[in-house]
């Protein structure tokens, strides 16, 4: 039995409830006969911070008790994880100490700041992240909330499934993009404990496919030199994730980066969504069939929309 149960689940819905938003679930019936099925968009880009990001760090922040709350959190991260759990932490109104590369983009940097984080600055490899975020917290206490591989993250982000699920009950398919794995692992979760005959199926980009490799071996596979335009999806699989997506999941599937451009393109144009390229990989599933779902109905969730407007892909 995995340690995150329906309960787990229902408890961070209800912690997180006064803080975090219910995303709408948009159609479009372009889309729909682009895919050749019924495609409900769960649309975590109107998520706070931007990401179904603050979902797991809004609940974890909000498990600690007033001791470890006093200390604050702690996290290496450049992207939508040291966001969100910034701004939960202002919530709580405790510290948040967020180690960052020197080199991460100044839009990041603002977006972090301007949520109350604070922000200590290393170099850009992981032992320096690892080594500097360690030092930090030995000397504050304050407690460490990986981005992923964390049970209290993973019962978090399976909060959006659970919303879907009763936006849109009994879907055929649910789709979520795989990076280091919380959501899908909360996806998968949430459908197994809701809606057993639902098939949750992780989509990835094919230059940085090592959880779809990990899925079909059986073993642990780090990313190695990723390629590709969806920077969310740039992380390895952590161990609790891991064992979480070989039991719950139908099947992890690729899209190449030319599919998800045009996947982003396609929801920034007809459906007038602004979404982040992570997001646009499993809309790329279905506009593209990689999986079977001709007349079925299609859940995806879309993970995020921070873009840097200067830097668009299409561009």
């Amino acid at each position: 039995m995995f340690p995150v149960s329906m309960e787990d689940i229902h408890h961070a819905a209800e912690r997180i409830r006064p803080y975090a938003n219910h995303t709408p679930v948009f159609t479009s019936q372009t889309l729909n006969k682009l895919a050749g099925a019924s495609v409900f968009l769960k649309c975590e880009n109107f998520q706070k911070v931007g990401a179904f990001k603050f979902r797991g760090a809004c609940n974890t922040v909000f498990s600690l008790s007033p001791k470890e709350a006093s200390k604050g959190v702690a996290t290496h991260s450049s992207g939508n994880h040291a966001a969100a759990l910034s701004l939960a932490a202002s919530i709580r109104e405790i510290p948040a100490h967020i180690v960052m590369p020197e080199n991460a983009p100044k839009v990041k940097k603002q977006a972090v700041q301007n949520y109350g984080g604070q922000i200590t600055f290393c170099e850009n490899t992981l032992t320096a992240r690892e080594e500097t975020l360690s030092n930090l917290v030995e000397q504050c206490g304050a407690t460490v909330v990986h981005p992923y591989n964390d049970y209290r993250i993973i019962a978090g982000q399976g909060t959006a499934a659970a919303e879907l699920l009763q936006d849109v009950p009994m879907p055929d398919y649910i789709l979520a993009p795989v990076g280091g794995g919380g959501l899908l692992s909360g996806t998968a979760l949430s459908a197994h404990y809701l809606s057993p005959k639902t098939k949750v199926v992780g989509v990835e980009p094919a230059g940085a496919a090592d959880a779809h490799k990990s899925f079909k071996t059986g073993t642990l596979h780090p990313s190695v030199s990723p390629k590709t335009i969806a920077d969310g999806l740039l992380t390895s699989l952590g161990d609790k994730t891991f064992t979480c997506i070989r039991e719950f999941v139908s099947d992890i599937v690729t899209v190449d980066e030319e599919e998800i451009l045009g996947a982003m393109h396609f929801v920034w144009e007809r459906m007038k969504i602004i979404i982040e390229p992570s997001s646009a990989v499993p809309v790329a599933a279905v506009l593209y069939h990689k999986i079977p779902c001709n007349d079925k109905r299609v859940g995806i969730i879309v993970s995020g929309g921070n873009v840097d407007l200067k830097s668009l892909p299409w561009l």
